[in-house]
């Protein structure tokens, strides 16, 4: 991947360093701030979860709306305002923890409002990436920033655990704050000049805007497969996740140090997908690697739920990790989809659409994980998991049936 001529591109090298530095201190302060909140402040479950609940509630909040609002403006400057605003949002809880006034209060206003700018930066961020390496660059593109989000997986755990005992949790937040400053500086010396937003319509509202965005994601066949695929497999994986500690503890006794272990994989195999996307696209084709990634990792995936205690525990971490190798094979090129065949103006209100029903479905699914896993017990939540996941390609075989790459796609048009 590195020898893609994209990488030989200045801005989008100061690109990948900004998501660099930027995924691994956001990493860290995962660990940090639930560590400041159980440790430092006290925190019951209810208050830990009402500060992990508002880094994410934006979403359902704002996501529609941020994504009319960012086909209205240059993406370039709202990303740059995202990383600064959360910079100078985390840099009050270090403030707070030496004067001595850090509180749950704190914690959950600061996720609430770094979690707003986080949608913007999200949605912005996925639109804004064609301007810098071109469509032609698309696929390596993105296959980097997944990988570099990955092995922020990986590592900024491990770090910001370290550094929490080292210097305390308040102190680490420091890292996600210079993290986001690098980002936003990164993106500042970008030169690559991006196009004017196109005008209005004269008079159009916000409500319709967001509106057609929505129409044209339901009415295009395309879109509404991968919106159904993507929709599935993350409510797959809210189902697991709803059980999937409770099996390794308590079913399989895994210990701690072994969890992390698994979940290790799990990452390892994501980073291993990520960087292997461009290649399985040429070798397979572009467009039939979104749908064959995950029906062929899904049936290795079932391997998960028939774990047993002892060396029965090998069928959990190969189900885990190829199961994540589908998905970020999956994640990537469905992503360069919409950046290749969506109109420009509409790009960031089909981004906001798609991560809103997306991210909608984690409730429900977690929901239903846990209702299986009081009546039926860990192992069928898993079991259930599973099968949707094998189920979700379905919707895209049909809309992709007989098409090898993605530039045999007509772009997709807004109807009149």
């Amino acid at each position: 991947m590195p020898g893609d001529p994209t990488f030989r591109q200045r801005d989008f090298r100061l690109l990948l360093l900004g998501q660099t530095t930027s995924q691994l201190g956001a990493q860290v302060s995962m660990v940090a701030i639930p560590l400041l909140a159980v440790v430092t402040l006290q925190a019951s479950p209810l208050q830990l979860g009402l500060v992990t609940a508002s880094g994410t509630i934006a979403f359902a909040l704002i996501g529609l709306p941020a994504g009319a609002w960012l086909d209205r403006w240059r993406r370039r400057p709202v990303l740059v305002a995202a990383d600064l605003v959360r910079a100078a949002l985390l840099a009050t809880i270090p403030v707070a923890a030496l004067l001595g006034t850090l509180s749950i209060t704190h914690l959950v206003l600061v996720s609430l409002l770094t979690g707003a700018a986080r949608v913007f930066f999200d949605v912005g961020y996925q639109s804004y990436l064609p301007s810098v390496v071109g469509k032609g660059g698309l696929l390596a593109g993105n296959a980097a920033m997944e990988t570099i989000r990955a092995g922020g997986q990986l590592a900024g755990p491990g770090i910001g655990g370290w550094a929490s005992t080292l210097v305390g949790a308040a102190n680490v937040v420091l890292i996600q704050v210079a993290a986001f400053a690098v980002s936003a500086a990164s993106l500042l010396a970008i030169t690559t000049r991006e196009p004017a937003a196109p005008p209005r319509p004269r008079g159009e509202r916000l409500g319709t805007e967001i509106r057609r965005g929505l129409a044209f994601v339901v009415r295009t066949r395309l879109l509404r497969a991968t919106l159904l695929t993507s929709a599935a497999c993350n409510f797959a994986f809210a189902v697991a996740s709803a059980a999937g500690f409770v099996f390794m503890v308590r079913t399989l006794g895994l210990s701690p140090v072994a969890i992390g272990v698994v979940l290790a994989f799990g990452s390892t195999a994501v980073m291993i997908g990520a960087a292997l996307t461009p290649r399985l696209a040429r070798r397979f084709g572009s467009a039939r690697i979104i749908w064959l990634s995950l029906a062929v990792t899904g049936p290795v995936a079932l391997l998960g739920p028939l774990a047993e205690p002892g060396w029965g525990v090998v069928l959990l971490v190969i189900g885990t990790a190829t199961g994540e190798l589908g998905q970020i094979v999956y994640s990537v090129t469905n992503v360069t989809l919409r950046q290749r065949l969506c109109p420009g103006h509409l790009l960031n209100r089909v981004n906001a659409t798609m991560r809103f029903f997306m991210m909608g479905v984690f409730p429900i699914g977690a929901l239903l994980g846990g209702v299986v896993g009081e009546t039926a017990g860990p192992r069928a939540t898993l079991w259930t998991a599973a099968v949707i996941v094998l189920l979700s390609p379905l919707p895209l075989c049909g809309a992709l049936r007989g098409t090898r790459d993605i530039e045999e796609l007509p772009a997709w048009k807004e109807a009149p």
